[in-house]
């Protein structure tokens, strides 16, 4: 090949060697005439690892802008990544089903903080779970 060549596709080759990775959905703030809508990509449960999640006493709320995303571990519960890492489990009131946040879910909190017994969280196929309690996760190694 000619050095003409090897010009010509110097810079193409260095645009792909800059590429970043995958790209992930970014939790997103709507204004609507009914209020401020939270919408937070949801991430499929990751493979199994040497780590156990721990249940403790949560908190009541949590600011909803500490969101980044959210966690799909069991049918009946969504886990939330904030901000700073710390992981917060919402248990939902009876029969919902967290199965249909796979397409992402919204949040409505009133105040800017999504509280158990007060918010609920939506998914985009239409359901809508009551959060009944919010669990801090602390995570322990297996054995």
């Amino acid at each position: 090949m000619t050095a003409d060549i090897w010009t010509g596709l110097l810079p193409v080759l260095l645009g792909l060697i800059g590429q970043p990775g995958p790209v992930t959905p970014a939790v997103s703030r709507m204004v609507m005439s009914e209020g401020v809508v939270w919408r937070v990509p949801v991430v499929a449960r990751p493979p199994a690892r040497t780590i156990k999640w721990v249940e403790r006493k949560g908190p009541r709320c949590i600011a909803a802008a500490t969101i980044r995303r959210a966690l799909l571990t069991d049918p009946e519960q969504v886990d939330f990544v904030l901000s700073d890492r710390t992981r917060v489990r919402a248990r939902f009131n009876g029969d919902c089903a967290a199965l249909d946040f796979y397409g992402g879910l919204y949040l409505r909190p009133q105040d800017g903080f999504l509280c158990a017994k007060r918010d609920a969280v939506h998914s985009r196929m239409g359901a809508t779970c009551a959060i009944a309690k919010l669990k801090l996760l602390e995570p322990r190694p297996m054995r």
